[in-house]
């Protein structure tokens, strides 16, 4: 493994993580060359170009960045502006994996972009391709109440561990790991492959911290809610523990059918007992020669996340006698901190009329200079497409405000409707069935009124452009999945979704509906919220969850609207 080190900001490389990135940009700078000359043909190219975050898309390259658990500092987030800048069309697009991705490079200086990178230790290496992909975390952590334990370190030591793993390296697909320490699971740990949670031993010794363990979690094709395997495993135990189901999945994960290869077709196939039994047959069996986590690296892991250096602050009430316009973005995009005197702040990518989860190389700068003023430098990016100022002073938060609103960066609209998650879509992806930009900007104009939305709470909209789910649409309050009907985008809908607390997968109202008729289709269902409430304080999937689906059924289907 190679180390990386926490400077109170963000992780820092030490010289040989730099000479390894760049080593490896020097290598793709050679295939690609060869690539281009024609010496190596597609076929050999395309599994080099995959392992360095590169995908030919529908109509140019797109270069997957990774940010591991979705910390920036500003000296990367300024880098990434001039990439957007320089090689691509002015800005990039923030995914549910807590990554960036570009649409629009040259495939000939997508070495150069590589280069450019390494030079604030960032690299594509392992966001594409058959292999343990960026791990993700909870974007609050560190700073949130309901923390047990920071997961950042378990996560950089995953990262480290899985960087390159012999063994590991050509699994039978893409393999997505998440960590929380939290008892609100913001990592959405229950849909991926393995889920880590932090929590206290079930017996003996309650300070003793360990993991809860779940498998088979996914979405896509086939979307399961992953089955916990183990109550709790200790921390010294987690590399090899990780190893043990690695192995069992790379032992029997299919390989002959790509739409049947991920671990959680293995675990249903095998019932979660056996494949339990095979991976405890694992882990005991090589307990020994794995690596161990010992005391005195969970102790230089958990030093090196240490938190910045706080002022000492009284906690005060921003909002008290403030304009409309800052009071709203307050209730909505700002949440308590740990620490008296400061507050978490969230930066909306979802103003209404532009392309979710998008952000543009201005806003990238001068974001970054406000994160430098008000946040310690240093930027979250969040698994639904929005970005963290993680530690504002309560006191600074008005002058932050006016600073983020002309920047179009404080649109008060987080939680809400309007809040969604959007695949690129049709727009960029080639392995896209239908549009989903358009559609996010026909909801937006749909529900254009915040006080609306407000009164709505919390509506978690998902929208997948393909059944990959990109998106996440399965776990989506309202879910969105784009279908191609003879050449014509068509969208189906489901109901009562969530990635968090009773994890569901949502379930299908009916025909999918033209691509006209879907934002109309939605105040449709919103409706029929809005009427069933028993109580101002009952949320949407509260509702879909007690009167099922069969109202929002009938009135999606009224006769005035066209379906197939």
């Amino acid at each position: 493994m190679y180390p990386a080190r926490y400077s109170g900001v963000v992780y820092q490389y030490d010289e040989f993580d730099r000479s390894f990135v760049a080593e490896r940009v020097a290598e793709f700078r050679d295939q690609t060359r060869r690539f281009l000359a024609g010496e190596l043909s597609e076929d050999d190219f395309r599994p080099l170009r995959l392992r360095n975050g590169l995908y030919i898309q529908k109509h140019a390259p797109m270069l997957r960045v990774a940010i591991p658990y979705g910390l920036l500092a500003t000296r990367q987030l300024r880098m990434l502006a001039h990439i957007a800048r320089r090689y691509d069309r002015g800005f990039g697009h923030f995914s549910t994996r807590q990554n960036i991705q570009f649409n629009w490079p040259e495939l000939a200086e997508v070495p150069d972009i590589l280069a450019e990178l390494a030079t604030v230790d960032m690299h594509a290496i392992q966001t594409s391709g058959n292999c343990i992909r960026n791990v993700t975390a909870d974007h609050l952590a560190g700073v949130a109440g309901d923390e047990l334990e920071d997961p950042r370190p378990w996560c950089e030591l995953i990262r480290q561990w899985s960087t390159l793993h012999p063994e590991f390296t050509y699994l039978p697909r893409k393999f997505k790991i998440a960590v929380s320490g939290a008892a609100n699971d913001r990592a959405v740990t229950a849909v991926h492959d393995i889920g880590l949670r932090l929590v206290r031993a079930p017996a003996g010794d309650r300070d003793d911290i360990g993991f809860e363990v779940m498998v088979g979690g996914g979405l896509g094709r086939m979307p399961i809610i992953g089955k916990r395997i183990r109550e709790w495993l200790p921390q010294q135990d987690l590399l090899a523990y990780l190893d043990a189901i690695l192995r069992v999945y790379n032992r029997h994960g299919r390989r002959d059918n790509i739409h049947r290869a991920r671990i959680k077709v293995l675990v249903k196939s095998l019932g979660i007992g056996e494949f339990a039994r095979q991976v405890e047959a694992e882990f005991a069996a090589n307990r020994d020669a794995a690596p161990r986590v010992d005391a005195a690296m969970i102790a230089r892991l958990r030093d090196s996340f240490r938190p910045p250096a706080y002022l000492s602050l009284g906690d005060i009430d921003a909002s008290t006698g403030a304009a409309a316009g800052f009071a709203a973005w307050y209730r909505h995009n700002t949440r308590a901190h740990k620490v008296s005197g400061y507050r978490v702040v969230f930066i909306s990518l979802k103003k209404h009329g532009e392309a979710p989860g998008d952000m543009t190389a201005r806003q990238m700068d001068a974001l970054a200079d406000l994160a430098d003023h008000y946040s310690f430098g240093e930027v979250r990016v969040t698994h639904d497409q929005n970005l963290v100022l993680a530690d504002v002073p309560q006191r600074e938060l008005r002058t932050l405000h006016a600073a983020l609103a002309p920047l179009g960066l404080a649109t008060p609209n987080i939680g809400t409707l309007t809040d969604m998650i959007c695949c690129p879509g049709l727009d960029f992806c080639s392995l896209a069935n239908a549009g989903s930009i358009g559609i996010a900007k026909q909801i937006h104009e749909q529900f254009d009124d915040l006080d609306y939305l407000y009164d709505l709470g919390e509506i978690q909209v998902k929208m997948s452009g393909c059944m990959n789910a990109c998106g996440h649409h399965h776990v989506g309050h309202i879910g969105i999945l784009g279908v191609d009907k003879h050449g014509e985008e068509w969208y189906q809908i489901t109901l009562g979704g969530s990635p968090s607390g009773e994890v569901s997968l949502g379930e299908v109202i009916g025909p999918s509906v033209p691509k006209p008729a879907v934002a109309d289709t939605l105040a449709r269902i919103v409706d029929v919220y809005v009427e069933q409430r028993e109580t101002d304080g009952e949320s949407f999937l509260q509702v879909v969850r007690r009167i099922g689906i069969e109202p929002f059924k009938e009135r999606a289907y009224a006769p005035d609207t066209v379906a197939a």
